[in-house]
């Protein structure tokens, strides 16, 4: 859009026309126009037939243009909230539709409380939440089960109680859900067995832990005693076995990786969070060493343009320093903002990436 229409506010017919011309969305709410030729009005985006110069008139507000005689366009619906807030509120009404469910409803069914076809529901859903609506629902009846795990007389209440209508069901994709078996997480871990080491590396202490699927953890920072807490905090009741001779190797790895980022690592990952959480990390790792994407852009990239504090909130939930680069994601403007593990530690990756 030019700079100098923005400025003006659309003040005059011509810079209105040009909008109208345009379907401008940034002149929604800034004025109307009404079409004498179909007696309607309408926003400046409305994608409805390009009417003719001579037959259009502007107006202030939907008032205005009623008082004249117009009627809202059916498409567009100017007298109504803009799209992007009903948007936003069928997502918002269709979220807490899933939450209440005891069974997750299917999507004809959150379309139509939507006002929207199922395609149509589907995509916006998407484009507001960074995921599906099937996938929404998966990862509130993961939350739901971690949180009723504790408490439940029984794993197969729990189950139940989560909205999974089967416990087989439910026992397929255990590990994706929990990340061990359902047994072992209401123990807080018990049974599961971690091996982790502390060590140092020129940007201060550094804890490294794996699983036997791969590193689970990476953490950096100025105290030692702090990161094992850390860690503990993550896995309560698990195992934790620390000093062992053939983890040096690992953690040598992890350690290489910090000093120089820009050779990766060719070791296995076991991350687990949200499904967004898991699409925001994977777009992480296809940033380039040496390059830096704003939060604006990387909500792009998976999907969610308007979502750059939801990628800032998965980016600060990231469990594994540099092996998942949230160091490479930076303001607007490139100036660096808030890291997990200090500003400073991220600044310094950034320049050992860049002389890379």
């Amino acid at each position: 859009m030019n700079a100098a229409i923005q400025s003006a506010g659309y003040r005059g017919d011509a810079e209105r026309w040009q909008a109208v011309q345009n379907r401008d969305a940034h002149a929604d709410g800034q004025f109307y126009y009404s079409v004498s030729s179909t007696g309607v009005y309408c926003r400046p985006s409305c994608g409805a037939r390009p009417a003719l110069r001579r037959n259009v008139r502007f107006h202030d507000s939907c008032a205005e243009a009623e008082l004249a005689g117009f009627r809202a366009c059916l498409r567009c619906k100017p007298n109504q909230p803009p799209l992007a807030e009903r948007h936003a509120a069928a997502v918002a009404q269709a979220c807490r539709l899933i939450d209440a469910a005891a069974e997750a409803p299917d999507l004809d069914s959150l379309a139509r409380a939507s006002g929207m076809s199922r395609f149509h529901f589907h995509r916006v859903f998407k484009a507001h939440t960074g995921i599906t609506p099937k996938a929404y629902s998966a990862a509130g009846r993961a939350r739901r089960l971690q949180e009723g795990l504790a408490g439940a007389p029984t794993v197969t209440d729990a189950i139940y109680a989560a909205g999974f209508n089967s416990s087989g069901r439910f026992y397929a994709a255990s590990s994706q859900v929990l990340g061990m078996s359902a047994t072992t997480y209401r123990a807080g871990g018990s049974g599961a067995s971690i091996r982790f080491a502390i060590g140092a590396c020129s940007l201060g202490a550094i804890l490294v832990a794996a699983t036997d699927k791969g590193i689970c953890a990476i953490l950096m920072g100025d105290d030692p005693e702090l990161l094992a807490r850390d860690l503990q905090d993550r896995f309560p009741r698990a195992e934790l076995r620390g000093a062992e001779p053939d983890f040096e190797a690992t953690v040598a790895k992890v350690v290489g990786l910090v000093e120089s980022p820009a050779i990766g690592l060719d070791l296995p990952l076991d991350v687990r969070g949200t499904a967004f959480q898991q699409r925001v990390w994977q777009a992480l790792r296809a940033i380039p060493s040496g390059a830096t994407v704003s939060y604006a852009e990387l909500a792009e990239r998976v999907g969610l343009p308007s979502g750059a504090r939801a990628i800032a909130g998965a980016c600060a939930a990231n469990p594994v320093a540099v092996a998942i680069p949230c160091h490479r994601v930076v303001r607007q403007d490139g100036t660096l903002s808030g890291y997990r593990w200090g500003v400073a530690r991220k600044a310094a990756l950034l320049e050992r990436e860049g002389k890379a």
